[in-house]
């Protein structure tokens, strides 16, 4: 080894190599420099203020760090495999460069606190770059709803024709469901804010420090009261994932809606040459990869969440090195949940909708049968027989290889006698549209005050 470890004191044998390279988290836990060091000086900060180091040991110990968090920057200080973890790195660098006053850092706090801390700082930023690119997609998702308010579409139930529905209708849907995603991020980071620092190992320390002092510092909303519980857990870390778990699970079913739609079977979108990719083999090929890589990328997250579900769930309190393995899990959620809710952003943009393909489909179909049904309800007829006599118009339909709008008056009159010739205004696919009444629907003035309400929800938008 070629830096002694900080903690060799009780050992009479160097860690070996072997061990040391299966143990080591820096090629991973690097990334959290940034975070380390800034606990670090809010840490040291409140010593100084707490007196338990002198303000000069303080600053020189301060300004230190500092200087080695550019280090980093530049490339000058290369946090290679040498290293067990960041941890150590940046404290052995300090007493390189101020001698045994470094040591006196890690006064009053341990590995176990101080990493739990980096990784709160990490997804408090994570979360509010999350909830960024989401409101982002979700003014997207406003944007064509807007431009194509007006268009209709085929909507679908067990992947079946249904219903027309507005084109917009559909995707306000979207926007709705990432509003609950932003708020699950919101309500995570009410728990995920709160410092650990100063539990120490598991017991906190006889030092008289302030850890709500270092809280204040560090801007989280106060501290985990219980020492073990804040070493021992990752429930916050979990409960994030399971966000992103959700965030992504939206994001899968609307790329599949983009790879079904850009098939030629549905014809409903044109997606840009720029976020598609062609075939090896297949010249006249053009296939919505981005989306299906979105789609693809959803059992990462998944699987992260599986994964640190089961590295916690038989863990005896308080810290075991066990939880050293939740930061893969935890940089790679990170790491897809932002890259796929930017992909989707642009893919969204660069998507044209066929407005007359889709339009056609709805007049080559029984979407309209619904609105026969609640036709002869209005007429008297209860529900079950209006059903009833609408399914058997659409059977003969089928049967005769036709569809509604080829129907005539007489033909009807032989299901019933209730229909007047006005059914035929009820059978055109914007009619249906227009018919409905309930709050929320697909008719256009519903769905007007939808956009209205969303225009003004994602103006006002703060960041978490």
């Amino acid at each position: 080894m070629s830096h002694q470890a900080l903690w060799s004191g009780r050992f009479k044998e160097p860690l070996s190599a072997i061990a040391l390279s299966f143990s080591s988290s820096i090629d991973l836990d690097k990334q959290l420099y940034q975070e380390d060091i800034a606990g670090s000086i809010a840490h040291v900060e409140m010593l100084s203020a707490t007196r338990i180091l002198t303000a000069a040991e303080g600053r020189r110990i301060r300004t230190a760090l500092k200087v080695i968090q550019k280090e980093i920057e530049t490339g000058k200080l290369k946090l290679g495999d040498e290293y067990e973890d960041v941890h150590l790195a940046i404290e052995q660098r300090l007493i390189q460069k101020v001698g045994a006053i470094g040591g006196k850092l890690h006064t009053g706090r341990s590995r176990n606190d101080q990493v739990a801390l980096d990784e709160r700082l990490y997804l408090r930023t994570a979360v509010k770059e999350i909830g960024k690119l989401l409101a982002q997609l979700q003014r997207v998702l406003l944007y064509k709803a807007e431009k194509h308010f007006g268009a209709l579409m085929p909507g679908y139930t067990h992947l079946q024709r249904a219903q027309p529905i507005m084109v917009s209708h559909h995707l306000l849907a979207y926007i709705s469901m990432l509003e609950r995603d932003y708020d699950r991020l919101n309500d995570c980071l009410k728990r995920m804010n709160k410092s650990p620092l100063g539990a120490a190992a598991l017991a906190g320390t006889s030092f008289p420090i302030d850890r709500h002092k270092v809280a204040r510092k560090l801007h989280f909303d106060g501290i985990v009261e219980n020492s073990i519980d804040a070493v021992s857990d990752r429930d916050y870390l979990i409960e994030f994932v399971s966000a992103c778990s959700l965030i992504m699970m939206h994001l899968s079913r609307l790329a599949e809606e983009m790879v079904l739609w850009s098939s030629k079977e549905f014809g409903f979108v044109q997606i840009s040459d720029a976020y598609t990719t062609g075939s090896s083999i297949m010249p006249q090929k053009k296939n919505p990869d981005m989306a299906e890589l979105v789609r693809g990328k959803t059992g990462r997250v998944y699987g992260a969440l599986v994964n640190l579900l089961t590295i916690l769930k038989a863990l005896p309190l308080a810290y075991n090195r066990d939880m050293q393995e939740d930061k893969m899990p935890m940089f790679d959620v990170v790491s897809t949940t932002r890259q796929c809710l930017f992909i989707v952003s642009h893919i969204l943009i660069h998507t044209k909708f066929d407005r007359q393909r889709m339009e056609e489909e709805l007049r080559n179909d029984f979407l309209t049968a619904t609105e026969i049904a609640d036709y002869l309800v209005r007429k008297g007829v209860p529900f079950r027989d209006a059903h009833a006599i609408t399914g058997k118009i659409v059977s003969h339909c089928i049967d005769h290889r036709m569809y509604l709008g080829n129907l005539d008056i007489e033909t009807l009159h032989t299901f019933s006698r209730e229909f007047d010739p006005d059914i035929f205004d009820y059978m055109l696919p914007h009619k249906s549209v227009e018919q409905k009444q309930s709050a929320g629907s697909t008719s256009p003035n519903e769905v007007k005050k939808q956009i209205v309400h969303w225009t003004r929800v994602l103006k006002g938008r703060r960041a978490l």
